[in-house]
């Protein structure tokens, strides 16, 4: 493998982790958002879906990032019987974001897109010292 088939793949690893943070900050700022009328669903979770792929061009694999998927859980329910959008009980349905796995999602998705900006930084190093090596 060469010097430019691990940009790529590193390239491929943070435009995927990118995306990944894109979708949960989505959901932690739907978090409290409850439904809108009686009856009517609240946000669902978002969740990014990832696949490897064969690049020949890069003659290793790659990650492709695919559709959203819904979270399919239940939503909460919380009493509220002066809010607008409460059922004939007063619960209000909220979403099925849990912020506290959003945020560790999240910190997982920052570490691992450091990781890969780790592989084209010591990438672009190891291929200076070669440029030097042949220079000299």
């Amino acid at each position: 493998m060469d010097f430019n088939s691990s940009l790529k793949i590193a390239a491929t690893g943070m435009h995927a982790q990118t995306a990944r943070m894109r979708v949960i900050a989505e959901n932690i700022a739907n978090a409290d958002s409850a439904a809108t009328e009686p009856g009517a669903e609240p946000y669902r979770r978002r969740v990014p879906t990832f696949s490897a792929m064969l690049d020949q061009d890069v003659g290793g694999r790659v990650v492709k990032v695919g559709q959203l998927a819904y979270d399919m859980s239940d939503f909460t329910s919380r009493y509220e019987p002066g809010h607008p959008a409460a059922d004939e009980a007063g619960y209000v349905q909220y979403p099925n974001v849990n912020t506290l796995i959003e945020t560790m999602d999240m910190r997982e998705a920052q570490r691992t897109y450091e990781a890969n900006l780790n592989v084209v930084t010591v990438t672009r190093q190891m291929l200076g010292r070669t440029l030097d090596i042949l220079r000299g």
